[in-house]
């Protein structure tokens, strides 16, 4: 299972520890959205930066879309079925997308992948920004939801 994680605050006045684990995420910036796996260590990154992060889980076809709109390479260019086809052993985008879900490659096997997407901030905003999603906010765990999510910020 993969999970997608969006960070959803700044860094003002954040802990060093913190912003520590968001820099082993990759996340830098704010709308910035790393894919990880379901590992125990993540687990823990998670709960550390809960303050600042949301997460769920993600399915192929999000992966893909992803991958297509806002996935980029070195130069800020896009990543394209024909750079797959000519820097990888995946003819397409698609059976990449396929081989990821399935935990056998990771973003690293492509060449000059930005291992973030920056996404534009979601369409009709976030919810409240200092409260968990289950106290009606944006931060912390969504499961399922953030699908939602992801589709009202890849534009």
């Amino acid at each position: 299972m993969k999970i997608a994680v969006v960070k959803v605050r700044g860094n003002i006045n954040t802990p060093t520890k913190v912003r520590d684990t968001l820099k082993m995420l990759h996340l830098l910036k704010v709308n910035h959205c790393t894919i990880i796996d379901d590992r125990p260590v993540y687990k823990g990154m998670l709960q550390k930066a809960k303050d600042w992060i949301t997460w769920g889980e993600i399915d192929s076809e999000l992966v893909e879309k992803l991958l297509r709109k806002k996935g980029r390479l070195s130069g800020n260019k896009k990543l394209t079925d024909s750079y797959m086809e000519k820097n990888t052993k995946y003819k397409t985008i698609a059976n990449f997308v396929k081989a990821f879900m399935d935990e056998k490659a990771s973003l690293k096997d492509i060449p000059g992948i930005k291992l973030y997407f920056r996404l534009s901030p979601p369409k009709g905003g976030y919810e409240n920004t200092k409260r968990q999603y289950a106290n009606k906010g944006s931060l912390g765990n969504r499961g399922a939801g953030m699908g939602k999510l992801l589709e009202r910020m890849i534009r």
